[in-house]
């Protein structure tokens, strides 16, 4: 490698660059302290520099809405699950994530949003915690997907305050169905106390999304999972996203969620605000078997998951998988499936300032890929934290 990673400057030599400009080829990367210092040509003079050298340089990805892999769940609460999760997602190249919950018992939910806080606090060995995501218990039955509808609640903003405080301010995200009493109510509250929101698990119409997207909603969890689809008299939630600028659109390209097909239409109908999101759970990463989503059993079978009545239980996708996907099988340029991975969601997020791009000042969360986009490194905050051997 020539430099020890961890050190206070690192300096990279990559054939291929992926920059927020497009590819830099040629070039030299250098790291210092934690964040990019420097991204240049090469010259003649560094050839008598140490550097590590690398074919294509990417973004570190970030997965804003999984809920576990490698035999553990956000669920659990333990430092030890989320500490073996965040190792995981590095080695399916990502380098910062949301802890995503599920629809559960309050104070199971109280008890997972105070860990990830601990663990947003203390730090974890490999992707970044970014903080965590609620995905339920506040959505309705027809779309419930693997969600328990005995354990769905009504909105409640001073329920919605106290959860944040347990989060110590690491809630990052929150999804609900708009078609809910006080939907809008809850939206205006949780953007006015910094929370993003976004619709799911719901049966919503076209003009319950749009009035959600007019109170703030920033967009939807899982395009055309759990939710009404597209219809040319009620274009439901999956229309009101894929037409309106102001919603970012969740995808599982995993082919199985979704057909090609239909990720080739978010891909054209939201451009600018996809968002390539795992969705997996504990079974990612693990052989074929029997599986908990929460307390619900589920089972794996040539990595799909599903509930016992056949539904879909959640992915075992992993985030790297996901960006391929999109371009052998979408025919989405590299350029644009590491962005709906990395700068997009960093958007989303209001974080795009440290995360999502390589970019001088940026935190250095990057990966090194062969030209099949086969990961071989990922670093965060500078540091190599998963290596390919």
């Amino acid at each position: 490698m020539g430099v020890k990673p961890g050190a206070k400057q690192v300096k990279i030599h990559a054939q291929r660059v992926l920059t927020e400009r497009g590819w830099l080829r040629d070039a030299v990367v250098v790291v210092k302290e934690g964040r990019f210092e420097e991204l240049r040509r090469y010259q003649a003079s560094d050839s008598e520099q140490p550097m590590i050298q690398a074919q294509w340089m990417l973004p570190a990805l970030i997965d804003s809405h999984v809920h576990g892999g490698a035999g553990v769940d956000v669920m659990d609460s333990t430092v030890a699950s989320l500490e073996t999760l965040s190792l995981h997602l590095a080695s399916r190249g990502v380098g910062a994530f949301l802890a995503t919950t599920v629809t559960e018992q309050p104070e199971r939910i109280i008890k997972a949003l105070d860990n990830v806080a601990q663990a947003v606090r203390r730090g974890v060995p490999g992707a970044t915690v970014l903080g965590s995501y609620l995905e339920g218990p506040y959505f309705t039955e027809t779309h419930k997907g693997a969600h328990d509808s005995a354990l769905f609640r009504e909105l409640d903003c001073q329920e919605l305050d106290d959860l944040i405080e347990v989060s110590q301010g690491t809630l990052k995200a929150v999804a609900l169905a708009p078609e809910k009493a006080n939907a809008c109510t809850a939206t205006r509250h949780l953007k006015q106390r910094g929370v993003n929101v976004m619709l799911a698990h719901t049966n919503a119409t076209y003009q319950q999304t749009m009035a959600a997207l007019d109170a703030g909603v920033d967009g939807i969890v899982h395009c055309f999972n759990g939710m009404s689809g597209l219809h040319h008299r009620e274009p439901g939630v999956v229309g009101a996203a894929l037409s309106d600028k102001r919603a970012y659109v969740e995808l599982i390209a995993d082919g199985h969620h979704v057909h090609p097909a239909a990720m080739k239409v978010c891909a054209t109908c939201a451009k600018e605000r996809l968002v390539l999101i795992s969705d997996a759970m504990r079974a990612a990463g693990e052989p074929d078997g029997e599986y908990l989503l929460g307390d619900l059993p589920v089972q794996m079978k040539n990595g799909v998951v599903k509930t016992p009545t056949g539904g879909l239980a959640g992915s075992t996708l992993a985030l790297i998988q996901g960006v391929r996907n999109m371009s052998q099988s979408v025919g989405v340029s590299i350029q644009k499936s590491v962005e709906y991975a990395s700068l997009v969601p960093a958007r989303m997020l209001g974080i795009d300032k440290d995360y999502g791009s390589i970019y001088v000042g940026k935190k250095a969360n990057f990966l090194f890929v062969n030209d099949e986009l086969e990961l071989e490194q990922t670093w965060v905050d500078g540091e190599s934290v998963w290596c390919h051997t």
